[in-house]
């Protein structure tokens, strides 16, 4: 199947931080979507925009042709392809089930699997960015599965993301966002640490972001999370809870390989301590607080 408007009827499922963006950039592109989520009100935007709803995965499932899901969880994940009234049991033969949520490698292979059975092409494609990079269309996308549907699927990554490489087999988009995550986690700390370093030596935070984002300490989380720091917005781009699941999914997939990971351990540690004091619905960013509000640790 050659993807295009006149052919592809596409359904998404999840409108969160994130999902609701991307749906939209395709809803904008011209396609016909098909959203659904467990909180109505969450598609609003997407229904007043064109999109049309669907009451269930099922239903969903039964009247379009790609399927794209970023959800929370990979129990969510997994109830929503593989349950009884799931996509794989009532999709349609060739659709195309794209999975964009941060979950298991082995889910990823289990689902490809199943989907396989039906007929149906399945692709592990989670994504880095945030939700600016979900607003600007410039998200980084790494995909699992076949390289023949990953080139099928390609026009409408185009549409979400600027950085897409085809990684390899079924769940290998999931282990590369696991290296991601990895990366991150380490990352976070020395940049929240940074910038309560700044503020208690007396120093102008956002001259020293303005000096060191664009030295050797450069990134991603420093160019874009740390001025939220030095602001105070705390509001997610991506929430700890759901980045203490990916940590932990990275941690049990480091031990079947027999591979120590301190720094990530560390970080997994320190977020729990402040989703523990309440912050798992704040952004990752929020990490700042461990070191400036010491009551998070008492």
């Amino acid at each position: 199947m050659i993807i295009n408007k006149d052919n592809t009827s596409i359904g998404f499922i999840g409108a969160g931080v994130m999902g609701s963006s991307m749906a939209g950039h395709l809803l904008e592109a011209g396609y016909k979507l098909t959203v659904y989520t467990r909180t109505k009100e969450k598609a609003r935007e997407l229904l007043n925009g064109g999109a049309s709803w669907a009451n269930s995965p099922k239903e969903l499932a039964q009247n379009t042709n790609v399927i794209i899901s970023i959800v929370g969880y990979p129990h969510d994940v997994e109830a929503i392809y593989l349950g009884e009234d799931g996509i794989i049991q009532n999709g349609q033969k060739g659709t195309y089930l794209i999975d964009m949520t941060t979950s298991t490698p082995s889910l990823a292979q289990t689902i490809f699997g199943e989907a396989k059975k039906k007929g149906m092409n399945s692709i592990d494609a989670p994504v880095s960015g945030g939700d600016v990079g979900a607003k600007e269309a410039r998200l980084s996308i790494m995909a699992g599965g076949s390289e023949e549907d990953f080139e099928a699927v390609k026009p409408l990554f185009d549409i979400m993301g600027s950085n897409i490489v085809y990684q390899g087999p079924a769940g290998s988009g999931q282990h590369t966002k696991m290296c991601n995550q990895i990366a991150i986690a380490s990352n976070m700390m020395g940049v929240a640490e940074a910038m309560v370093y700044a503020k208690k030596s007396g120093l102008n935070p956002e001259k020293v972001l303005q000096t060191i984002s664009s030295g050797a300490a450069g990134s991603w989380s420093l160019s874009n999370l740390a001025p939220r720091m030095i602001r105070a917005d705390f509001e997610p781009g991506f929430y700890i809870k759901h980045f203490i699941k990916d940590m932990g999914i990275a941690l049990e997939e480091a031990e079947k390989m027999g591979m120590e990971a301190p720094g990530l351990s560390l970080a997994k540690s320190l977020y729990e301590q402040l989703a523990e004091a309440g912050e798992g619905e704040s952004g990752t960013q929020a990490l700042y607080k461990y070191w400036d509000r010491l009551d998070i640790r008492e």
